[in-house]
């Protein structure tokens, strides 16, 4: 068993349930931001495209998805953020997931060596739950770098003895839960660094 479980801390949502537990709030009534699930119903387009191809769950999807939905995500990354023609190629640079969680998990396992004394992992705080879980489950050691007033992890209070050892670092913009967004001098800047 991998013993990294041993360290993996109770999820965000499951410790506030049990802060609201046994609280009557009479004559309130709460707007739950505890998950980011919809709370709207699904676009009638995106039911219907579902219906229509509603033969195709029969086969289980290749991991790379379909060439067609790989270019049509190039297309709209490049519509989106006005990237240069051919900038990306939906063979080499798109890998469509079931979600974050899935792909950040993996990312982890596949950049952090068991083997290495790079084995470090920087985390903005607070943090996406899975940044921390993935990281132990890699066997790495999170390094918890905190947010200052401005919602930004305080990357320059990083030593050099951690950058040294640090195997991937989480930059997450806008930040998750804060919201605020590193200027492209900050961007730049870690890029470097790294």
């Amino acid at each position: 068993m991998n013993t990294g479980f041993a360290d993996i801390q109770p999820y965000p949502f499951e410790k506030l349930a049990a802060l609201r537990a046994g609280v009557d709030l009479p004559d309130k009534t709460s707007l739950d931001l505890s998950i980011g699930e919809p709370k709207h119903p699904t676009p009638a387009l995106i039911t219907q495209a579902l219906m229509d191809n509603i033969d195709k769950i029969s086969k289980y999807p290749a991991t790379r998805g379909t060439r067609e939905l790989r270019e049509a995500i190039v297309t709209w990354l490049g519509r989106r953020f006005g990237l240069a023609p051919n900038s990306l190629d939906p063979e080499r640079h798109v890998l469509p997931v079931s979600g974050t969680r899935e792909a950040l998990f993996a990312i982890v396992q596949c950049v952090v060596s068991r083997r290495s004394d790079q084995s470090l992992v920087v985390l903005p705080n607070p943090f996406y739950q899975i940044y921390e879980g993935a990281t132990l489950m890699a066997g790495a050691e999170p390094y918890y770098v905190n947010c200052s007033t401005d919602g930004l992890p305080d990357f320059d209070s990083v030593p050099d003895t951690v950058w040294d050892r640090c195997a991937l670092a989480f930059l997450c913009t806008p930040g998750n839960p804060t919201g605020a967004a590193m200027s492209l001098q900050r961007l730049e800047a870690l890029i470097t660094l790294s």
